[in-house]
This record gives C-alpha cells, sequence and structure tokens, in this order.
C-alpha cells in the first residue's frame, strides 16, 4: 500500500465517523484509531423551544424509530439548563426497534442513565444509542429513519 492511498483511507475513516479500524491483508497490517476526546460546548436555545409544551410535539416526533447500541456521545449543557444527547455516529436515526415497536422514549417520559433512547444504524449495524444522564425527555429533535452526522444532537433532556 503506497503512502498516498494510507493518507486516503486515514481521511475516509475521519469523514466515516468509525473511533477505529484495522486492515490486514497477507501483505501488510495498518490499524487507524481515531482520538476520541469528549467536548462539550455552551448552546443558546431560543425562548421558543424553551417555552413549548411537551405536548405541542410534532406528530413526526412521536413515530416509533429504534435506538443504536453504541457508545452515546456525552450530553451537552444547554444555555436554559437543558442537556443534549448526541449521536457518536454518523448513520440512521431509529426511535425504535422496528416500526410495529413503540419508541424506545417520547416526549415527558424520565430516563435513566444507561437506558436506551434509540438506534442509529451504521453499515448495516443497529447500534443502541443510551443515555449517558438522568432527566426528562423534553424534545426529540431528530425524525424517524432521518441520517444524523457525528456529534449531531438527538434529544433535549431536563436533568432536574
Amino acid at each position: 500500500m503506497k503512502a498516498k492511498e494510507i493518507q486516503e483511507l486515514i481521511d475516509f475513516i475521519s469523514k466515516s465517523g468509525l473511533d477505529e479500524v484495522n486492515i490486514e491483508t497477507e501483505e501488510f497490517k495498518i490499524k487507524v484509531k481515531k482520538n476520541t476526546e469528549v467536548k462539550q460546548k455552551k448552546v443558546e436555545a431560543s425562548p421558543s423551544t424553551a417555552a413549548a409544551p411537551a405536548a405541542s410535539v410534532p406528530a413526526a416526533e412521536e413515530n416509533g424509530a429504534t435506538p443504536a447500541t453504541a457508545e452515546p456521545a456525552a450530553p451537552e449543557t444547554k444555555g436554559n439548563g437543558y442537556l443534549e444527547i448526541k449521536s457518536p455516529m454518523i448513520g440512521t436515526f431509529y426511535r425504535s426497534a422496528n416500526p410495529d415497536s413503540e419508541p424506545f422514549v417520547s416526549v415527558g417520559d424520565k430516563i435513566s442513565v444507561g437506558q436506551t433512547v434509540c438506534i442509529v444504524e451504521a453499515m448495516k449495524l443497529f447500534n443502541e444509542i443510551e443515555s449517558e444522564i438522568a432527566g426528562t425527555i423534553i424534545k426529540v429533535l431528530v425524525d424517524n429513519s432521518s441520517p444524523v452526522e457525528y456529534d449531531q444532537p438527538l434529544f433535549l433532556i431536563d436533568p432536574a
């Protein structure tokens, strides 16, 4: 494998959302691991988001989708005291395990640390996303079966 091919592979992996890749052939063995430090930043919420009651959640947010099984991204504190659960990877967001199942969580539900909140499908693997915080679901920020990016907020949580 040439140096240019290795650099292209590293660039592809860094954009894919994968944290680690191992490739082994008869000629060579390569292991690429991304530094996965957790970063937090403060974001101010608009007054309309903070004042929206749970009963006014759009119907799309109430449709089922299945969560992914993977390391969840660290929660991010919002200016109004709410925290975000973020996607730890690129993939497709599902609120339930299958289309006929109830969503893992809905607006108004109390969640605990380690509870599965959604699924993110990446490369035909269904990864359950678990909450790293306890609190109440204030808003589901992504529609079911929608593509999500790495570190994209999925849920807004009130830790109180």
